[in-house]
């Protein structure tokens, strides 16, 4: 996606990652994984390298802000960033462009990171989402393939390659063809209708509809679980060893169940689903009543 602007000499591109002091596990083994899944879900944020001042010293006219989804919520060290004051001085004022990189569900992840921009005065002018495209219980197997292995091949020879395809990311390019327009001019203005055109933001009513669902489920598992205990420790294992199991359970049993139940209910509320969609490829905030 940055290739039209690395490649423009007008343009001076400043790249930084965001690292935690204390990196999380890759690939990951079991108890880590699910150790991560409270303070995720809840965003509590973790201890993070500083940024060079070189990188704050600069007056960018567009910062854009990559980050991954873990359980429905963004990735810890992308929300600890969010909360850190360098995140502030960085963007408050700038125009900000939020490109995400998960598995099929992103939608209330990103609610939750544009209320975070919102509160640093920032000005959402552009969202691209790049996912895997596979069924959702096929990419559950292969993204667990991934993830516990750090090989990103196909499982047992038969599955589709995890994550997203080597196609969509190099697809991607044309997504940065309207972002170095509107920064050549200073002006985003209907930047984010160009991505919807091109395919970078793709809603699946469906997926919304689980992905709402199970934000209710995950914040009663999460708070119970953090009041056993902080990361790390013996007295939350049960608890987490516990999550694990439902949510095996909501992925196989439950979550079919409530796509069949979607899929017969919504037919009466299409006009608001057609909101719903329209809303959530839109880089708007709806405000909490």
């Amino acid at each position: 996606m940055l290739r039209p602007l690395a490649a423009d000499p007008d343009v001076e591109l400043t790249v930084h990652r965001i690292e935690p002091v204390h990196d999380f596990p890759f690939p990951w083994d079991g108890h880590s994984f699910f150790d991560a899944f409270p303070e995720s879900f809840l965003q509590v944020p973790c201890p993070l390298k500083p940024m060079d001042p070189q990188i704050l010293a600069k007056d960018y006219d567009l910062v854009i802000l990559g980050y991954q989804v873990w359980y429905l919520s963004p990735s810890i060290p992308f929300n600890a960033f969010l909360m850190s004051h360098e995140a502030e001085a960085l963007l408050k004022g700038r125009p900000v462009i939020t490109v995400i990189n998960c598995r099929n569900m992103w939608v209330m992840a990103q609610e939750k990171v544009k209320r975070r921009l919102h509160t640093l005065g920032v000005d959402l002018v552009g969202n691209a989402v790049l996912v895997d495209r596979h069924l959702n219980h096929v990419s559950v197997i292969t993204i667990v393939h991934w993830l516990m292995s750090g090989k990103k091949d196909r499982y047992l020879g038969i599955f589709p390659k995890p994550g997203v395809s080597d196609e969509d990311i190099a697809g991607s390019q044309r997504f940065g063809e309207p972002v170095l327009e509107c920064l050549k001019r200073g002006d985003y203005t209907g930047l984010q209708g160009r991505l919807v055109e091109l395919g970078a933001v793709r809603v699946k009513p469906l997926l919304v509809f689980v992905d709402k669902r199970a934000n209710t489920m995950f914040d009663k598992w999460a708070r119970i679980i953090r009041r056993k205990g902080l990361p790390g420790e013996a007295t939350r294992k049960p608890w987490l060893k516990a999550f694990n199991y439902y949510l095996l359970f909501a992925i196989w049993v439950l979550a079919p169940i409530v796509s069949l139940l979607f899929l017969v209910l919504h037919l009466p509320f299409l006009s608001l689903v057609r909101k719903e969609v329209e809303y959530y490829q839109s880089v708007n905030l709806n405000k909490p009543r």
